[in-house]
């Protein structure tokens, strides 16, 4: 993993405490919309499955079903 791809991952990480429970979200919403635009496409992907990976060891949110256009879905947990 990239030392920036590392930053990045953290950076949504802390932004998922200021999620109430229950809430549903793409990687890309825990970013303001510039900051996510500016990513490169490959980057991003990259990103997405790291995030993905990491949900898969934590217990505060948990991967639900992808969209339509199949991006990965969240679920902040208690």
């Amino acid at each position: 993993m990239a030392k920036n791809e590392k930053k990045i991952i953290k950076q949504a990480w802390q932004e998922t405490k200021n999620l109430k429970e229950g809430e549903v979200f793409l990687l890309k919403d825990l970013f303001k919309g510039y900051k996510w635009n500016r990513i490169k496409t490959e980057t991003r992907s990259s990103l997405g499955r790291l995030f993905l990976e990491k949900v898969q060891n934590k217990k505060s949110v948990e991967a639900i079903e992808k969209t339509s256009s199949h991006q990965q879905q969240y679920r902040k947990l208690g």
